[in-house]
């Protein structure tokens, strides 16, 4: 989110975010009543919600990205709570890649509007989603300063008595997702909760939960079919033995209660420390261009292939502190800035480095293996799957919140379009069937409602089988065109790659020469 048009300011003088039009809702009465996790159970909301839901989520989140790699999580202890704080870039997809790839269940807290929104509201709520009011909210009138106070003091502790009991967590330490090419000033919310969380697991006499660093690489978040690398690193011990009794007393007896400051502030100070090298961690996204062309420049020169996304997220990690010229630097600047308004990468070098990549048959005749499906199934694609993406574009592309929150509805009207519009759309196409049977039976040369018998059980069988073919089909279609986006992604950039070769060619020659 932007800064602050209107001015307002936060206590350290910084401007606050600007307030969408659903973050400027706030229903007080409604956050105050959303459902308290259980803490005795396996699971912390409604356990068929939550299965659901996780099994939407990751049906979903399959298909979004071209590649998914997840490193580090068996760093993560299942003995204990845990608690992962990342940088915040991609909206809902950030906590939902951490959510699908550790190995606990999730106490879960967010942004007040989270769960009073018409259809996300209700998953939110049957997820025990914790309501969290931020400052931007509060200084611009959304509510009174105790109600957040007892607000706040109410989720924090929620969520610190659920990683106590062997949950785990999300929060983003930021505060608010953003287009920033590094991290934003730290909040303390996080560690006041897992602090909190150690506090009671002491009380308890529970193992200790830990904090865990955890780094979310999207090559370009807002897009389509993108890569993504979920990086856990390694968990942070909790200073248990300087929290004071009556911090363990408190959060035994229900009461929230503010850890010491100075421990808070020390475990933010760690945190930002290990946090800051998991993100591109340069001022500006040019530098991030410019070292991503260098990365792959250097692997080309090297071996004369390319890298995978996260082998060039460490190669660019690593040319934070590797000397390079400045001559180097300064051209690998102008190629990426040239590269990316073609919307082109370091990936489209070519094994020589002095140019962009040309046709590939290999990669032809496995673009062409994706596509043929997609064909095939194009009508029940444009029926089936062409609200979802309307409405995504629409709402994604049009979105007050920022270019960071695009892939939220994308993800959104992909995941809650197909649940709902598929059994709609099945159930329209069944009755019409049903209806015109004797149509059908006449064009196809046999009684489909009879091929399995002609009693009423029989007949009912058969239209629930329609039924269920066709929701299949839609997944089916569903799974194809994701797959079948990437030869046709891959052959607009082939396109983009003739046109500006000539604008890089040379400038690929002088860096070749000047990285060997």
């Amino acid at each position: 989110m932007k800064d602050g048009e209107d001015g307002a300011r936060d206590h350290y003088g910084e401007l606050l975010p600007v307030l969408s039009t659903s973050s400027a809702k706030m229903d007080y009465e409604k956050l105050v009543n959303v459902p308290l996790p259980k803490f005795e159970k396996v699971y912390p909301g409604s356990p068929f919600f939550m299965e659901f839901g996780y099994f939407c989520l990751r049906k979903t989140s399959k298909h979004i990205f071209r590649t998914f790699e997840v490193t580090g999580a068996e760093k993560i202890p299942t003995d204990r709570g845990s608690m992962c704080c990342a940088w915040h870039t991609n909206g809902l997809v950030d906590p939902i890649s951490i959510l699908l790839t550790h190995p606990k269940m999730f106490v879960i807290g967010g942004r007040h509007d989270l769960v009073t929104r018409p259809i996300l509201g209700f998953w939110a709520r049957k997820f025990a989603v914790q309501p969290v009011v931020r400052k931007a909210e509060l200084l611009r009138g959304g509510c009174s300063e105790e109600e957040a106070e007892y607000l706040n003091g109410r989720s924090l502790l929620n969520l610190a008595t659920g990683i106590s009991h062997g949950f785990a967590c999300a929060l983003f330490p930021e505060g608010t997702s953003h287009s920033e090419s590094h991290l934003i000033r730290i909040k303390t919310g996080p560690f006041r909760t897992v602090l909190a969380a150690a506090a009671h697991a002491k009380a308890i006499e529970a193992p200790s939960p830990v904090l865990i660093p955890t780094g979310l690489h999207f090559r370009t978040g807002h897009l389509f079919r993108t890569d993504c690398w979920v990086e856990y690193g390694d968990p942070i011990e909790l200073p248990r033995d300087k929290l004071p009794e009556e911090l363990v007393q408190a959060v035994k007896n229900g009461d929230w209660m503010e850890p010491p400051s100075e421990v808070v502030i020390a475990l933010r100070d760690m945190l930002e420390e290990k946090l800051a090298p998991m993100t591109p961690n340069r001022d500006t996204y040019s530098e991030v261009f410019r070292d991503g062309v260098i990365a792959h420049a250097e692997s080309r020169i090297e071996s004369g292939t390319g890298l995978t996304w996260r082998e060039e997220v460490l190669a660019v990690r690593a040319l934070k502190t590797k000397k390079t010229s400045p001559e180097a630097k300064e051209i690998a600047t102008k190629i990426g800035d040239s590269l990316h308004s073609a919307n082109l990468d370091g990936r489209d070098i070519n094994s020589k480095c002095d140019g962009l990549r040309g046709f590939s048959p290999k990669g032809a005749l496995v673009n062409l293996a994706k596509l043929i499906p997609m064909l095939v199934f194009l009508p029940t694609i444009l029926v089936g799957m062409g609200p979802q993406v309307a409405g995504g574009r629409l709402l994604g592309d049009n979105t007050d919140e920022g270019l960071d929150a695009r892939s939220s509805y994308h993800f959104l009207f992909g995941m809650f379009g197909s649940l709902f519009w598929w059994p709609i759309l099945s159930t329209i196409i069944t009755i019409l069937s049903v209806t015109y049977s004797s149509e059908l039976n006449s064009e196809l040369g046999l009684e489909w409602m009879a091929l399995i018998g002609g009693e009423a059980w029989q007949q009912a069988v058969s239209v629930i089988s329609l039924w269920t073919a066709l929701i299949l089909l839609f997944w089916l279609s569903g799974i194809s065109f994701a797959k079948g986006w990437d030869p046709v992604s891959d052959s607009a950039k082939w396109f983009r790659r003739r046109k500006n070769n000539s604008k890089v060619s040379e400038d690929l020659v002088k860096l070749r020469e000047l990285l060997k």
